[in-house]
Parts: C-alpha cells; sequence; structure tokens
C-alpha cells in the first residue's frame, strides 16, 4: 500500500492524503499467466542443457577431423542421473557434456538410443536431482496446454507456450521410419529445442520436442509420452528397442480400385517384393519375387510404412500370415520376422 499526495492547480501540495491501494504483481497476472509461471518454477531445474561433440572422418587415410559441435536439450526423469533426450542430439557423439540449470556441469554416457523414434537416454553422475514424470498422453485433447522448454541456440533457459494442435500424428524420423503417436503444437520451437520436454499445466511430461517444420509456419512436434516411457523402458534395460524384419526389399504399388474391388480387399495399395534376402535369421521361403503384399495377419498392408508399423516386438520369433497378389490370385503364405 503506498500514499499518494495530490497536487493543486497551482502544484502546491493539498493537505489531504489519501491511501491508494496498488495491485500485486499476484493480481496483475491472469489465470493463464499464472499457470505458465508456475510451471516454469517447477520445470525448470530438471531441464538440461546439452553440448555434444560429434568426430567427422576425412578423406585422408581415414583419419578423423576435430569434429562438429553441437547442442540440444534434455530433461531428468530419475534423482540419480537419468536423461531423456532425442536421438538426433546424441547419436554417433564422441563426447556428451550437460549442464544443469544450478551451473554444474557433468560428462554423460550414452544408455541406449532409438533412430526410430528420435528417442535415447544419457545419464550423469549425480543424484538428489529435480525429475520430471510422464502424463498420460492418451488423455490428451486438442486444445489443451502445451508448454516447452528448452535452451533454443544454445542459451541457458526459455520457454514457449500454446496448446495441443493435433493428435496421433506422424512424422518420418531419421532412419526412414515413421513415428507414430506424434502430437502437434504451436508452441514454438527453436534449434537447440530437440529433447526438451513438452509439458502440460499440471508440469507432466506429455512429449519429447523433436522438429520443427519451418516452411509451415510453426508446425512443431512431439513424440507423445506413453511412447517415450516404452522406448525409454526398452532403453534402460537392453540399450534398444526390439523390431522385426522379414528380409525383403519393397516399393509402394498402387492398386487399382477396380481390382480391389473385384479381389474383396479393402487396400488402395501394396508392398512389392522386389528382392529376398536368402541368408537371413527370419523365415521368408514362401515369399517370391514380383508379389504384392496386401495384409499382414488380417491388418491392411497399403506401404512401407504399414509393414514397419506391424514389424514390431512382438511379432519377432512369431509366425505371421500374409496375404500376397501373386499371379493375379490371392495367396496366403507364412513368414516369421527375426529381430532387427
Amino acid at each position: 500500500m503506498t500514499i499518494q499526495l495530490g497536487f493543486n492547480q497551482e502544484n502546491e501540495p493539498l493537505d489531504n492524503r489519501k491511501l491508494v491501494e496498488q495491485p500485486s504483481d499476484g493480481e496483475l497476472l491472469d489465470a493463464y499467466s499464472r499457470t505458465v509461471v508456475q510451471v516454469a518454477r517447477r520445470v525448470s531445474d530438471a531441464v538440461v542443457h546439452i553440448e555434444v561433440k560429434k568426430a567427422q572422418p576425412t578423406a585422408r587415410r581415414g583419419r578423423r577431423s576435430e569434429g562438429d559441435y553441437g547442442t540440444g536439450s534434455g530433461f531428468i526423469i530419475s534423482t540419480d542421473g537419468l536423461i531423456v533426450t532425442n536421438s538426433h542430439v546424441v547419436n554417433g557423439a564422441e563426447r556428451i557434456d550437460i549442464n544443469l540449470q544450478d551451473g554444474r556441469r557433468y560428462a554423460a554416457t550414452l544408455v541406449g538410443d532409438d533412430p526410430a523414434t528420435d528417442i535415447a537416454v544419457v545419464q550423469i553422475d549425480a543424484d538428489r536431482l529435480a525429475t520430471l514424470d510422464f502424463a498420460d498422453s492418451d488423455r490428451l485433447q486438442v486444445g489443451q496446454m502445451a508448454i516447452a522448454l528448452g535452451n533454443p541456440y544454445g542459451f541457458q533457459y526459455s520457454l514457449t507456450a500454446g496448446v495441443v494442435s493435433a493428435l496421433g500424428r506422424t512424422l518420418r524420423s531419421q532412419n526412414g521410419r515413421l513415428i507414430d503417436d506424434v502430437i502437434q503444437t504451436d508452441a514454438a520451437l527453436n534449434p537447440g529445442n530437440s529433447g526438451g520436454p513438452l509439458v502440460n499445466s499440471r508440469s507432466e511430461v506429455i512429449g519429447v520436442n523433436t522438429a520443427v517444420i519451418l516452411p509451415a509456419q510453426g508446425l512443431c512436434f512431439a513424440v507423445a509420452s506413453n511412447l517415450v516411457q516404452f522406448v525409454v523402458g526398452q532403453l534402460i534395460m537392453t540399450g534398444k528397442v526390439k523390431r522385426g524384419f522379414i528380409g525383403i526389399a519393397g516399393q509402394l504399388v498402387r492398386l487399382d480400385p477396380r481390382q480391389a474391388k473385384r479381389l474383396g480387399v479393402p487396400n488402395t495399395a501394396g508392398v512389392l517384393v522386389q528382392s529376398i534376402e536368402a541368408d537371413t535369421p527370419a523365415y521368408n521361403n514362401e515369399l517370391r519375387k514380383d508379389d504384392l503384399i496386401l495384409s499382414f495377419n488380417g491388418h491392411p498392408v497399403n506401404g512401407i510404412d504399414d509393414l514397419h508399423r506391424l514389424l514390431d516386438e512382438q511379432s519377432i520369433g512369431r509366425a505371421v500370415e500374409l496375404t500376397v497378389l501373386r499371379e493375379r490370385k490371392l495367396t496366403k503364405i507364412r513368414v516369421i520376422p527375426a529381430a532387427l
């Protein structure tokens, strides 16, 4: 509370004094702002800045150059130093350094890396660290608040806020596979935000920031938390995520709608088998070159991405029924995927 002294027209002080109540900082903030401020306070200590050194091979006698330096973000998920980030941030790194918000710096070791989902886990030798919890991304709704945190351009810390723009998107990973269950948001991401958390109003992680589509004017993407939790668990236990393969090279081939109707299949396309690996752990002896794969255990296969999605860990070592178009006839064959 402050005292305000009035003046008359001759600029002389008035005898009467009146008390003027000035609004507090808390009153100046609306509910939205208060939520964002509270999230920033709760989350900031668990967000880290990552510096990596990646060596580049030179053309002369296989010597390696001094390498490129890159930066990214991550967040702590355990008090003993486990950190989640993007695969493309740490993949191929010779050295990984972690900077905490309080100024401490640690060398990190790579626990596991999954380029297919762009998720990686590193660890530092520290304890009693601030951590973040995961939310259930299956309960997300379009329009829900989304807050992205990270270290764009190597700055120590930044926050942007927006909403969940869309759910269930797919995004191409660096190894060519599609990442399913991707969140689209309008919370701005910049270089260096990769690997940082996307959180909700309760300070829970709903996704891991992974990409921004620059020509699309602010389309930003994050890998949903439920997929992240599954991948992180696999990386911590085994250092990798298991996926199946059947030892073929294939390409997308469109199916004529009249032909699909005649065959009684829902497909608009299929995967044409171009070549078959003979010396492979997978059983694929019943496949033939020029087979058009249309279904996988009853699930339509409309392209390579469908096949990748169906060749998950559960398919490894199990007999799978493929429906293929062979010499203009539908034929059912058996394959047994092996671990990729």
